[in-house]
């Protein structure tokens, strides 16, 4: 078997890293001085690195994360109430894994769409489903599901989703159906998957925005019992970066 068919065959059995890695090895010659386990462990490093390379893109495309932020970016130079002990702890997502909830509240421009997409991205990179979307598009998206007959397979997308990013948490009222529609949603996760809420309201507003008193306490207390919290404070982020553009401009 030539070295072409030897790569077309590795390729058609989708092991693409160890044919890109074997390519690599015959345009150069010093790797033959290497012992033949030598080059295999390369082979089946770069067949590794690719799988979970091709995972990370697959995963951070489906998560539909609204900005691309990470982890290390943090600012912690602005004093908004983050502790770089909490964000490594929230960074190991143990608490996804637990199906534990995540609520991030503060004044608009504070960096909680930000902070949310941030832990999205480290969630995609431990290999954890994701999905980011804005409560408002989510009740919108649940109005159509019942009408089109996609429900059960939206319901089901939800529930497989390990960690569900809700936007804009009380930005608009909602109705009596987006209430059911929105306990049906909470009620499937509940001790199961991790749901993230970003919020202009503090928790403590939330039972008047759900508006319902059962349905409020229902959805509450599956949302906020044992989940962490984070109360962002000070001044909007995106101002102060304006400012410094606007200076850096002058």
């Amino acid at each position: 078997m030539t070295n072409q068919q030897t790569l077309e065959q590795l390729y058609s059995m989708k092991l693409s890293g160890i044919a890109q890695a074997l390519e690599q090895q015959y345009e150069q010659p010093q790797t033959h001085e290497l012992s033949f386990d030598e080059r295999l462990s390369l082979l089946i490093d770069r067949e590794q690195i690719y799988r979970e390379n091709r995972r990370l893109s697959r995963l951070l495309k489906a998560a539909k994360l609204r900005v691309p932020a990470c982890i290390e970016e943090i600012n912690y130079r602005h004093r908004r109430g983050l502790e770089k002990s909490t964000m490594a702890q929230l960074a190991s997502c143990e608490w996804v894994r637990s199906g534990h909830n995540l609520c991030i509240t503060g004044p608009t421009g504070c960096g909680k769409t930000w902070l949310s997409c941030a832990l999205g991205n480290q969630a995609c990179r431990q290999g954890l489903s994701t999905l980011y979307v804005r409560l408002p598009n989510l009740l919108e998206q649940l109005r159509i599901a019942h009408g089109d007959g996609s429900w059960p397979r939206l319901m089901n997308r939800l529930l497989k989703t390990e960690l569900l990013i809700l936007d804009d948490w009380g930005i608009h009222k909602i109705t009596a159906t987006q209430r059911q529609d929105l306990m049906e949603v909470i009620e499937d996760r509940h001790g199961r998957r991790s749901t993230l809420i970003t919020s202009q309201l503090p928790t403590e507003h939330w039972h008047d925005y759900i508006g319902e008193a059962t349905l409020a306490d229902a959805i509450l207390d599956r949302l906020l019992h044992g989940s962490h919290r984070l109360k962002l404070s000070g001044e909007s982020m995106r101002k102060l970066q304006a400012d410094l553009t606007d200076r850096d401009r002058s």
